[in-house]
């Protein structure tokens, strides 16, 4: 297979830039172009929780995101933590029999499949990991070790720097208008809502939930759904957790030394029903507070609703598009998660041309079928 000799990366946000990255430190010349700012869309308002034991539904969907924990574990030896990477391990606990039922069940399957966890009683949470949760004494709960939680915006910014200080370009605040083909179908230049164009061979989307709009410029469908979170950042003077948690009717997590993260699907399903974000986001303090009653008084600094990058079947589409030579996608809910595995693996596969079987089940041709 021919070598690349420049790949247009649209879309900077943790998928991207773990493409871009993985790209350039193989030698190949890389271009960013990010409609708004790198890490700033979707990276940066998601829970952004580093896991595998919510990605069950299937077992090559487990390993893929199993494969995405260490891929961090690696990027973290390799760029350095920093303040971006905190594998400080996960909660999940529940306030009635069926759900609690449904995550035994869930950790029993988790444990076959050789996955740390760990079960503890809410007495011994405080007692070891959160004095500040209130939470009855023998409720069962669930550790993870292993997971994490990230600072997309602030891994984002690692990353992309890196590239640009490798020799990448970055066009950022710049839209994609157009990509052009050859005679022969193959991609040939990107064109920017500027006027510019730009001369490339290669073009990976990795757009996010702007990712059908890219894909329709070389009249490729792909089916995405629409499925609309809101998140919450509150200023805390001092930040009462330690961990992500899933938590009864609410998520939380810290998000550095004096602000945390807030998302609940039970808020979600109130999006669109005519309540604003400043008040979604109050609904959200007040589930939290329940649970840490310290955040009472912390005040929402914002409340941001964004679409999530889903493709129609819920899996990611990552990889090569037969019909369009140089066209890649890497298109993918749990883009935090699995962001390193899919930037190592896409990248390898636009260098060698070799397809990794750890991607079958997640190929961008099953949805032109």
């Amino acid at each position: 297979m021919k070598r690349p000799n420049r790949v247009a990366v649209i879309g900077v946000g943790i998928i991207g830039a773990c493409v871009g990255w993985n790209l350039t430190r193989r030698g190949a010349k890389v271009v960013f172009i990010d409609a708004g700012q790198p890490g700033e869309g979707v990276t940066n308002w998601s829970f952004s929780w580093v896991n595998a034991s919510n990605k069950t539904v299937r077992k090559s969907y487990f390993d893929l995101n199993v494969a995405g924990l260490a891929t961090y574990r690696e990027l973290a030896a390799a760029i350095g933590p920093g303040s971006w990477w905190h594998p400080s391990g996960h909660l999940r606990w529940a306030d009635d029999p069926a759900a609690e039922a449904k995550d035994l069940k869930n950790s029993e399957l988790l444990a076959a499949w050789d996955y740390r966890v760990e079960v503890c009683t809410g007495a011994e949470v405080r007692s070891r990991f959160e004095p500040a949760l209130t939470m009855p004494g023998e409720v069962p709960v669930w550790f993870y070790p292993d997971e994490a939680w990230v600072h997309g915006r602030h891994l984002v910014g690692r990353l992309v720097g890196q590239a640009v200080a490798s020799g990448a370009e970055l066009y950022s605040g710049i839209a994609v208008r157009d990509i052009g083909t050859g005679a022969d179908g193959r991609i040939r230049t990107v064109a920017l809502a500027d006027g510019s164009r730009l001369d490339v061979d290669t073009v990976v989307n990795a757009a996010g939930p702007h990712a059908s709009q890219v894909a329709g410029l070389i009249a490729r469908h792909l089916p995405m759904r629409r499925e609309p979170g809101a998140v919450t950042r509150l200023d805390c003077a001092r930040v009462p957790v330690h961990r992500a948690m899933h938590a009864p009717h609410i998520e939380i997590r810290p998000d550095g030394d004096a602000s945390v993260v807030l998302h609940s699907r039970e808020i979600d399903a109130l999006i669109g029903t005519g309540q604003d974000p400043a008040e979604l986001g109050r609904l959200l303090r007040e589930s939290a507070r329940r649970v840490v009653p310290e955040l009472g008084s912390a005040r929402v600094t914002e409340t941001r609703v964004s679409n999530r990058p889903i493709p129609a079947d819920g899996f990611p589409s990552v990889g090569a598009l037969p019909s369009v030579p140089g066209y890649y996608e890497a298109v993918s809910h749990s883009g935090i998660t699995l962001g390193p595995v899919i930037g190592r693996l896409l990248a390898a596969e636009i260098l060698s041309g070799k397809r990794d079987e750890m991607l079958a089940d997640f190929r961008p041709e099953r949805f032109s079928l």
